[in-house]
């Protein structure tokens, strides 16, 4: 009569254990990365008032240095966002035609420390288009 077999061999245990570190090293990183991103998120949404502040004196025809002055040295608090265990300073910068926005942030990622989203508008006929520009976000992989 023969013997049934019953349960796993060690070999193949091993297989499976092999197996799931290797997955889980590839995982990890990922999830990492993934992680950062979404946190990110939260800086890059610091820059909507001073987006939406700056479009609002682009759309009145009332683009002077006022509109592009925010640092009242309320650390935000008027201005439509505040300090945050991510997000340090949102400044408004540049000139009537290429206003700049710099949020800075607290993240550091690889070996960029206060990681920062910089937008530079383009003034046209009325209307600001944005784009994201020389942010050390990108470095980090970021935006």
């Amino acid at each position: 009569m023969k013997k049934v077999q019953q349960g796993f061999t060690l070999i193949e245990l091993m297989i499976v254990v092999a197996i799931i570190g290797i997955l889980a090293a590839v995982a990890l990183p990922a999830y990492k990365t993934y992680s950062d991103r979404a946190k990110f998120s939260e800086v890059v949404l610091a820059a909507t008032p001073a987006k939406s502040a700056v479009e609002l004196c682009v759309q009145t025809g009332s683009v002077t240095a006022g509109c592009h002055a925010v640092d009242d040295g309320t650390n935000g608090a008027d201005n439509g966002w505040a300090a945050s265990d991510l997000v340090t300073t949102v400044a408004i910068a540049g000139t009537s035609a290429a206003p700049t926005i710099t949020v800075t942030s607290n993240m550091s990622v690889g070996t960029v420390t206060n990681a920062t989203f910089i937008l530079t508008g383009t003034v046209a006929s009325g209307t600001i288009d944005w784009t994201n520009t020389a942010g050390s976000c990108g470095t980090a992989g970021l935006c």
